[in-house]
């Protein structure tokens, strides 16, 4: 017995936007304007200076200082959170309380809040006479004008990628592997382990990845609390800016294009691991 053919009309039900070449025409018109034309530019712009100037912009002792803080300070702000991220949304997914819902909102604060009044704000919390650097200070544990500070607002601007890219798969996730690993013995470490964990790790790696792209670019909630202080807390982004006050465009494209160039390493590194946690999610279903 065979299944009856699909009308035509069914199938056309489901476009509810205009044909394809419209829709897709729009598509890649804007992404060749916004996206794709910025970062040729960009890349041309670096290919006109030569690869021994390009090499001595980069290894400047002064590009250099910027960027292992920024990569650093990034890697501080992605591990805290993944670990945090991670956690906020287990318990969104999971539990009922009170708040709940304004808990939920206000994970997006960040989104909204411009990373200038951010900076500010983290500035006045972590200063000396803040709430917090009153505290922290006289502990010997100063955070204005120090790496700390910079991975702080990194992770301030960045954290609702691991929330929202982990919470919606988390509500999807079929209850019933939990419960018949639980008939089989397995304790709450291992079902996450091993059936929670796998699961979510694709989502997991996109929300870890964008975090650690925005925290390479973020400038606005950095430049504040970090005090700029060239070889000591200033970000490569910032030293970006400075190059192009002082009309060296070469230096600041180069600056550019490096943040670039990782970042595109970052992403296609996380999509071989995406594809990789896909093809063994998979094979064990």
């Amino acid at each position: 017995m065979t299944a009856a053919p699909v009308p035509a009309s069914a199938r056309r039900s489901k476009r509810v936007l205009p044909g394809f070449s419209l829709t897709m025409g729009v598509t890649l018109s804007y992404l060749g304007v916004i996206v794709l034309l910025p970062v040729i530019a960009l890349v041309l712009k670096g290919a006109e200076i030569g690869p021994a100037r390009f090499w001595a912009i980069t290894t400047a002792p002064r590009t250099l200082a910027a960027l292992q803080l920024t990569l650093l300070a990034a890697t501080m702000a992605t591990i805290f959170n993944a670990l945090y991220g991670l956690l906020m949304a287990w318990v969104l997914v999971r539990y009922e309380f009170p708040g709940k819902r304004i808990l939920d909102a206000l994970v997006d604060i960040p989104f909204a809040l411009p990373t200038a009044v951010a900076g500010l704000a983290l500035s006045a919390l972590f200063a000396a006479n803040g709430w917090y650097g009153a505290i922290l200070e006289p502990m010997g544990l100063p955070v204005v004008f120090t790496i700390w500070g910079v991975a702080i607002a990194m992770s301030f601007t960045s954290i609702p990628f691991v929330i929202r890219a982990v919470q919606p798969v988390l509500e999807d996730l079929d209850p019933q592997y939990e419960q018949a690993a639980r008939t089989l013995g397995a304790g709450r470490f291992t079902i996450f382990a091993r059936v929670i964990f796998p699961a979510i790790l694709p989502a997991f790696l996109v929300g870890v990845t964008l975090s650690f792209a925005r925290s390479l670019g973020e400038f606005g909630a950095v430049v504040f609390i970090a005090g700029n202080l060239p070889m000591k807390t200033e970000i490569a982004s910032l030293l970006a800016v400075i190059r192009l006050e002082e009309y060296d465009y070469n230096g600041a494209a180069v600056i550019a294009l490096v943040l670039l160039l990782i970042a595109l390493l970052l992403l296609v590194v996380s999509n071989l691991l995406q594809a990789r946690a896909l093809r063994y999610k998979g094979k064990t279903a």
